[in-house]
């Protein structure tokens, strides 16, 4: 950080501070993703940010592509923030939901961001929109380890949110379509385990 007077300095840490806690109200926004290992509750928004930042970490040497994996984790630790405002969507919602929900986001993106220092408010707002954008190598491992891991909990738990909103087959395949070419061998497993969930009852086939 370049030199600051007391004042300077004083403000500039009471804006990141004001941030920091600020993210705290990210652990009272639950999504439909079920904690199996604690008597199926709903999962906060929190909780899914730690654990697919993890996984990315677990899951990048399958990537064919050069991933940023420092990136890839920061981009997953921010990119839900903006639900302490606009909550939380189901991934498989429609249209014109998702896209309410995504001007929500924006919105809630600059409110947030925008608690910070200048300087970091663009940095992780600028983090924010290339995760949304997908259109990097970095935010489309991001984005898949984002779907990947929801998979992973619902086909550990008898289909979970997919066989309470009767999801479809083509609706998860779509949803997982950033592995295809960036990580083919996670994309073959996914395919697997989809077609093991239909098999079940689980997704509806389509």
């Amino acid at each position: 950080m370049e030199q600051l007077d007391t004042h300077t300095v004083g403000s500039y840490l009471d804006k990141q501070l004001d941030f920091i806690i600020e993210l705290d109200r990210l652990k009272g926004v639950y999504r439909q993703a079920l904690v199996k290992s604690d008597k199926n509750r709903f999962e906060n928004s929190a909780e899914h940010s730690w654990h697919i930042t993890l996984t990315s970490h677990i899951l990048h040497e399958y990537a064919v592509e050069e991933v940023n994996i420092s990136r890839v984790m920061c981009m997953l630790l921010v990119h839900d923030i903006v639900e302490i405002d606009a909550g939380d969507l189901f991934a498989f919602s429609d249209e014109k939901s998702l896209a309410e929900q995504a001007n929500k986001e924006i919105a809630a993106a600059e409110r947030i961001f925008g608690l910070l220092p200048d300087k970091q408010f663009q940095m992780f707002n600028q983090l924010w929109l290339e995760f949304e954008e997908a259109q990097t190598v970095d935010a489309r491992f991001a984005k898949a380890i984002d779907s990947v891991l929801p998979l992973l909990q619902n086909m550990r738990n008898e289909g979970g949110s997919w066989a309470r909103h009767k999801v479809k087959k083509s609706q998860v395949l779509k949803r997982n379509r950033f592995l295809e070419g960036l990580a083919p061998k996670l994309w073959l497993y996914v395919n697997s385990q989809i077609e093991h969930a239909v098999s079940q009852g689980w997704l509806l086939d389509d």
